[in-house]
Parts: structure tokens; C-alpha cells; sequence
């Protein structure tokens, strides 16, 4: 790593540990308009594609957003990243609303906000060739990397996500998806971002490659003082990389929390019921866990339901749920007491409830801890949809991250055990 970049980081991890929010997101919302005509369009309608969402982000830290598809969550990536205007809503940058800048002042702002697109195959211009698709935005920003010294960045950004420096004049078509993904990161990083997007980086790819790329990206945080706001569908994995995580449900975040809030002591019935779905490899946890079964389809978001939206579908539901929207906040029988099922939850009838099998003694909602029978997932590699972290060969037993796995030939490096302290522990 060079000296400029050493020194960047070493400013950003002072900053991380101070814990102050470097993004702040307030009552976020985005609705497409539902029109009827041709020639004379009328409004009939709206889709509340996301629908008043908060958050904060510290610096140095990972926001996971977690969901079904068509929750909101890739809508709200676009408009951190001011690829989608804000209906309503503010993005606070560093105290600085940025959906109220226009011009150099918005420039000089996304230039510190990059994003990682979902699909590495469409994502990539199949005209051109590697260098110049990481070197695109030096055209842009010339001021952070000058012309004679733009090939030497590029081949330095392609060693740093393991790839062959020599492979800068390759066009996209030559690599594999997990070298394309790379190729993705490196062009996130080409600006030297504070904040970086991923949207779902690792739906496209094989068990084996997303844990190369999954670990591609914690050393890459530890290494250059990044905050990631990481979405993806596959639990575990989101896990693996979060310090906080939020569920969103039709436009709305119901549940945020740290990781070990939100996966040991879920409160809100949608996440209790998403945690249940995760594949279990062990047949006798299996047989002990309870599966949490929804019933009906998710609603259309042109046409939402009063008051909770899950109401549809919870088992909990009653008329007050109908009458009244939950607000996402601490719910008052868990204030005050000190446990980890004290965080927001945007349920009127929140409860806490185990649901992801694990094994030692746990801590219940009254402060008293349960010894777990011990055939629950545990921490054995990959199970319970737990993240393998001995660099086992097994690729993702359950939906885990192998945490060493071996790397694809040709595929650069990162295969296997990430460098001390880029990953957290457990």
C-alpha cells in the first residue's frame, strides 16, 4: 500500500473510533408515479417503493440491509449514490444534505460515496478494456490522478483486489465473475471513497467465490478505513461482514440492531420468520427449531395496508395494528432493561424470540441466560448459516462463508485467511 493511502486510512480508522455517523438518512422516501394516458398523462397513483427510512452510518462501520425482493433495498443504494432523486427524505453527508446539492458541490461529494453493483457481467463495459474501465473515473475527477500517472493507479488498485497487474488491457468477456466483481471493487475504490454501496455484490456468484470476494472486502475496510452499507438477501452472509444490520419490509426498515441483536434476540415477527427460513445442515437442530410459516403474498406497494404493513401477514396482528402505524423505536417492555433485545423494533406486540439455533447460554429478555442443549447450529463451520472461519474446503455448508477457502485458478489473490485484524471476531 502506498504512503498516501496508509495515511489516508490511518486518519479514517481515528474517525471510526469515535463512532460519530458519517452518513445520516432521515425519512427517506422514493415513489414512482402510476400514470394513465398517452398524449395527456394523469396520476392515478404512486409506487411507495421505499416509504420514510433512517439510518446512520458510522465511519469504519457496516450497515447490512436485509429483505425480500422488492422491499426497497436496491432503491435506496441508488439514491445514496444520487442515482435516484429522493421524493422526500434527507441524506446527510458529513452534516451536509446532499439531496439539496447540484453542480460541483454534488460532484465533490459522490466523488467520497461509490458504489458496487449487483450483476458483475452487466455491470462492466464489454467495449473496454480493464484499464479503462477502472481509470473512467480519473476522466471525471482529474484532479486525483493526474494523466501520466493513471496507469500506474490502475495496475496498483488491480493488485490490491488480487488481480495480475499485466491484465490491465483484458477485456471483461476474458474473466471469470469473481475477477469481474474485483474488477467492480477496484473501480469503487479508484476515487479513494469514504462510504461505499454494495448492492448485492455476491448474488451473482458461486458459495466459493463469494467468500473470496465477501473477504476481499473486510480487508479492504481494515485497510483503507471504509464504511460499507452491504445488501444482500443471504443472512449469513450479511453477518459475516455487518457490525449493525437493518430488515426492511415494503418500503420501511421494521427492525435494526446490531448483528447479535438482530440474529440472537429478533423482536420484530417479519425478521423472527426471515431468520427461520435459513437453511439448517444439522438434522437434529432441525428437528428442535421452530419454522416460522408466512401466510399470502406481500403486498403491492401502489396499494399498502393501513397501519403495520405486515399486519397481512402476522400471526400477532390485531385492530390496533390497523389502526396505527408502529414506529420504529425501543418498544417499551424492553426499555431499560439492559439486554440485548433493547433496540428498535416497529412492532406494537414485540417479543422476543430465538429463533437461529446456537449453543452455549444465551441471554433472555429478564436478564437471566438459558444453557442451550448444544444441538444448535453452533459455530461449527457452516452451520446453522454460520460463517466457516477455519478455512475449511467445504464451500458454504448452509449459506456460510468459508472464511479461508482456497482460491479459482487464475482467480488473484485473497483465497485464504485475510491479514490479522481485518476481520472481526466472533
Amino acid at each position: 500500500m502506498r504512503a498516501d493511502d496508509s495515511a489516508t486510512g490511518t486518519v479514517r480508522e481515528a474517525a471510526a473510533r469515535t463512532g460519530e455517523p458519517i452518513l445520516e438518512v432521515r425519512d427517506l422516501v422514493k415513489h414512482y408515479p402510476l400514470t394513465r394516458g398517452i398524449l395527456f398523462k394523469k396520476q392515478i397513483g404512486a409506487v411507495r417503493a421505499v416509504d420514510g427510512v433512517s439510518f446512520d452510518l458510522a465511519a469504519g462501520e457496516t450497515l447490512g440491509i436485509v429483505g425480500e425482493s422488492g422491499c426497497g433495498k436496491s432503491t435506496v443504494a441508488k439514491m445514496l449514490v444520487h442515482l435516484e432523486r429522493p421524493t422526500a427524505g434527507a441524506i446527510r453527508y458529513k452534516g451536509e444534505d446532499v439531496t439539496k446539492l447540484s453542480g460541483r458541490a454534488l460532484k465533490a461529494v459522490r466523488r467520497n460515496i461509490q458504489m458496487v453493483f449487483q450483476d458483475p457481467y452487466t455491470s462492466l463495459n464489454p467495449r473496454m478494456t480493464v484499464g479503462d474501465i477502472i481509470g473512467e473515473p480519473y476522466e471525471i475527477h482529474p484532479e486525483v490522478a493526474p494523466k501520466g500517472d493513471r496507469r500506474r493507479k490502475v495496475q496498483d488498485l488491480l493488485d490490491v483486489v488480487g488481480l495480475n497487474p499485466e491484465y490491465i488491457n483484458r477485456y471483461p468477456h476474458q474473466f471469470s465473475g469473481g475477477q469481474r466483481q474485483r474488477i467492480g471493487i477496484a473501480r469503487g475504490l479508484a476515487l479513494n471513497p469514504e462510504i461505499i454501496v454494495a448492492d448485492e455484490p455476491v448474488s451473482a456468484l458461486d458459495v466459493s467465490v463469494q467468500a473470496q470476494v465477501v473477504n476481499l472486502l473486510d480487508r479492504l475496510q481494515a485497510e483503507f478505513g471504509l464504511s460499507y452499507v452491504f445488501i444482500a438477501h443471504d443472512l449469513s452472509i450479511v453477518r459475516h461482514i455487518s457490525d449493525r444490520v437493518g430488515v426492511m419490509y415494503l418500503g420501511r426498515i421494521v427492525e435494526i440492531g446490531s448483528d447479535e441483536q438482530i440474529y440472537e434476540h429478533p423482536t420484530h415477527p417479519y425478521t423472527q420468520a426471515l431468520l427461520s427460513a435459513v437453511p439448517v445442515p444439522d438434522p437434529t437442530a432441525r428437528e428442535h427449531r421452530e419454522r416460522i410459516i408466512l401466510h399470502g403474498d406481500v403486498p403491492s406497494p401502489a396499494n399498502p395496508p393501513s397501519g403495520c404493513r405486515f399486519r397481512t401477514r402476522c400471526w400477532k396482528a390485531q385492530e390496533r395494528c390497523e389502526l396505527e402505524v408502529p414506529l420504529l423505536a425501543v418498544p417499551a417492555v424492553f426499555r431499560l432493561t439492559g439486554t440485548m433485545a433493547e433496540h428498535d423494533s416497529a412492532c406494537h406486540f414485540a417479543e422476543e424470540k430465538q429463533v437461529v439455533p446456537s449453543e452455549g447460554p444465551q441471554e433472555t429478555s429478564d436478564g437471566t441466560t438459558d444453557e442451550a442443549d448444544g444441538e444448535g447450529g453452533g459455530e461449527e463451520p457452516g452451520e446453522g448459516g454460520g460463517v466457516a472461519k477455519g478455512g475449511g474446503e467445504e464451500p458454504g455448508q448452509g449459506g456460510g462463508v468459508a472464511k479461508g477457502g482456497s482460491e479459482e485458478p487464475g482467480e488473484g489473490g485473497d483465497g485464504g485467511a485475510p491479514p490479522a485484524g481485518s476481520s472481526r471476531a466472533r
